[in-house]
């Protein structure tokens, strides 16, 4: 999936040899076989970090954006809500810069998408996103989050 607005559909190629190494190392990857941590795939450039952790109520997470990065949240195992809102007109809540992390309150209007086993979405800096969301009744989640620079 790619979620973005008309007026940078252009500024990004999704298809970058960055992406494609990102989108080969997720398919080749025995990924039920690692650990929790961070794996280099390109040096700093393209980064995968995997998770694992049990989904909670959407109205415990808060939107987030990153600055330096783009996220390609891949669904290794489980299933969640994934939030989503265009980050233009976000009231900052938190910043880590340390973390390139961006924590936004609440804001009127969003969306969801339902991730399951083997979907991914791909975040740009300009899109919000609230992960980790139960969909139905929480569960056990392993995810795959690839950190791709801008």
């Amino acid at each position: 999936m790619y979620f973005a607005n008309i007026s940078i559909s252009e500024k990004y190629n999704y298809l970058e040899e960055k992406f494609r190494k990102a989108y080969k190392w997720l398919a080749e990857t025995d990924i039920s076989a690692l650990g929790v941590g961070s794996y280099p795939i390109d040096g700093d450039v393209v980064v995968a970090n995997v998770q694992e952790y049990t989904t909670y109520p959407a109205s415990e997470a808060s939107f987030e954006t990153h600055e330096k990065f783009f996220d390609i949240q891949y669904m290794a195992s489980g299933r969640e809500m994934f939030g989503v809102c265009k980050r233009d007109g976000l009231k900052v809540k938190e910043r880590i810069e340390e973390n390139d992390l961006i924590f936004y309150q609440e804001p009127e209007f969003s969306g969801s998408v339902l991730l399951e086993e083997g979907d991914l979405i791909v975040v740009a800096p300009e899109d919000a996103h609230k992960p980790r969301c139960v969909a139905g009744a929480p569960c056990q989640v392993k995810k795959v989050v690839v950190k791709v620079a801008v």
